[in-house]
């Protein structure tokens, strides 16, 4: 395990002005090819015991419960909201500050997003803002933990138990955080998470699905490949299968060449966290007085996973030319996605959506991030914009 590793080995020296310092960039664990390459001279590339393993992994050092390892983190929103099952004619409700993944599925599965506002100082769902959208056709509410900094899950899931709604975690930026001492994963009634590359853990692309009851998670487990349960189906002396396909079943399992990419990557995991933690702690340090400048406000129940470190600024576009000119990278992430004509439309009496979208910003934050790189973004932000 590389858990205790120094972090001067994840962290390069000073970006040269010609090569902007980044938003993002891939961990590769430097044992990743050659856990891959046996996979690949084995020739069994498709879901097997890597994939276990995997689960069983993330399970173990983080806390998830029943995780199933699929293809996407898209994978596991659609699966969660079909095992959950909703369906034609429900609404879900859900906040604009996300990917457009998150409602996309809420309109595969033929239902209707139905957008409430956030709060400014997250960018998560506000609590307050749920109730008064219930209707008879309300069967979800589902939560983004932006930026990997968790929802306020205890409001959020009482307001689920009276109404007997579903919570659905969009967790894809917060594999690593934890809530009132739990770890993401192990809390609602599903939680879905991305390994796309650029996220904390990458697969190459995959995610997985918790989902807290074990019947549902058996559910999940069989209706991500076909619908059929192989635990169950023994193969018969000629060959086939034995099963009786009663619902819709998807192919959206993990292969085993993934698995062999993320169970390298999860080696020093703890410690690429813990890294991000003291980034984001110097940054707060340095940025907490600037003028013009707001940074977002935890509270102390929870434990973010930092995949992004953002704040809001006036002037944004100044303050992104600022940047560039010093050789840093500084954007915005996603505007709410409820302007798009598929979702209904920009909603303007979401006001702390339109308030943030008009001044979000986010600066470099990931594993290779170095204590040299991150004071010199502060000084550039110091000089001004």
């Amino acid at each position: 395990m590389l858990d205790q590793a120094p972090l001067s080995s994840v962290a390069p020296p000073l970006a040269a002005a010609s090569a902007p310092i980044a938003m993002f960039a891939t961990y590769v664990h430097p044992e990743a090819a050659d856990r891959v390459r046996a996979v690949l001279e084995s020739t069994f590339l498709s879901e097997g015991k890597l994939v276990r393993e995997f689960e069983t992994q993330l399970s173990a050092q983080l806390g998830l419960r029943h995780p199933a390892a699929l293809n996407s983190g898209t994978s596991a929103l659609h699966l969660a909201l079909e095992v959950a099952g909703v369906g034609p004619g429900d609404e879900v409700i859900m906040a604009p500050q996300t990917f457009i993944a998150s409602a996309l599925v809420v309109v595969q599965v033929g239902a209707r997003p139905v957008f409430a506002d956030i709060q400014y100082e997250t960018g998560n769902l506000n609590p307050a803002d749920i109730e008064h959208r219930i209707t008879p056709r309300t069967k979800a509410i589902m939560v983004v933990h932006w930026g990997g900094y968790p929802c306020d899950l205890a409001e959020i899931q009482a307001i689920a138990t009276r109404h007997n709604l579903v919570v659905v975690e969009d967790a894809a930026h917060a594999l690593g955080a934890t809530y009132q001492g739990q770890p993401i994963g192990s809390i609602s009634d599903f939680t879905c998470f991305s390994f796309q590359a650029i996220k904390h853990l990458t697969t190459g692309d995959g995610g997985a699905l918790c989902a807290r009851d074990p019947h549902q998670a058996r559910e999940v487990f069989r209706r991500r490949w076909f619908g059929i349960d192989r635990a169950h189906s023994p193969v018969s002396e000629i060959g086939e299968r034995e099963y009786d396909l009663t619902d819709v079943g998807y192919k959206y399992h993990l292969n085993d060449y993934a698995a062999a990419l993320g169970l390298a990557n999860l080696e020093g995991f703890q410690a690429r966290l813990a890294h991000r933690r003291a980034m984001v702690q110097q940054y707060r340090a340095g940025l907490g007085r600037v003028a013009g400048l707001q940074l977002f406000q935890p509270q102390p129940d929870r434990e973010s996973a930092h995949w992004l470190f953002g704040f809001h600024v006036e002037n944004r576009l100044a303050f992104i030319r600022a940047l560039r000119a010093k050789g840093v990278t500084a954007s915005v992430v996603h505007d709410g996605i409820d302007h798009n004509t598929l979702f209904g439309g920009k909603r303007p009496e979401l006001v702390n959506q339109r308030q943030f979208d008009a001044t979000q910003i986010h600066i470099p934050l990931h594993d290779h991030l170095s204590a040299e790189q991150a004071e010199y973004i502060i000084d550039v932000i110091h000089q001004g914009w």
